[in-house]
């Protein structure tokens, strides 16, 4: 009788073992890393091999690598494309208000200015606007669309 009860607890150890490793080992979307989008399906392009977006994580408008690597790129086609001006155009997803998430879209937007001016593109011909949550590219409530919602993009105005 002790030894059904003690190997009872054992399997019950081992199930739940299992359990929680599968959920630990579950694969990760490829175009997502931590929270950032990763993919390509949503970037277009400013011109051959320049993307014209960058992605961020929840509540943040830090610069991720990739995303000052694209910036970089945007850097070199404007400094070669003098007359060129563009509109930095600031994304959020779905989640928080609305005031929040347009006060998040600015800071976003002007993150990717000013490293644009950084590389010697002049502020006077980069606009920002913030669409906040009102523009998502993927309208799904996952954390996939999320990730693709929390953006900059440079736009092209002239």
């Amino acid at each position: 009788m002790m030894f059904n009860k003690n190997l009872k607890n054992i399997l019950l150890v081992i199930f739940a073992t299992l359990i929680l490793s599968a959920c630990s080992t579950a694969k990760k979307s490829g175009n997502v890393d931590g929270d950032v989008y990763t993919g390509k399906e949503t970037v277009k392009f400013l011109a051959s091999g320049v993307p014209d977006r960058v992605f961020f994580a929840t509540n943040k408008s830090s610069l991720t690598t990739a995303s000052r690597a694209t910036l970089r790129k945007q850097a070199t086609y404007l400094r070669k494309n003098k007359n060129l001006t563009v509109t930095i155009e600031g994304h959020a997803d779905e989640r928080g208000t609305r005031e929040y998430n347009l006060a998040l879209g600015e800071r976003r937007a002007n993150a990717a200015k000013d490293y644009l001016m950084t590389y010697g593109i002049s502020g006077k011909r980069i606009s920002v606007i913030s669409y906040g949550k009102e523009k998502p590219v993927n309208s799904a409530s996952t954390p996939l669309a999320w990730s693709q919602n929390r953006r900059s993009v440079t736009v092209k105005v002239n």
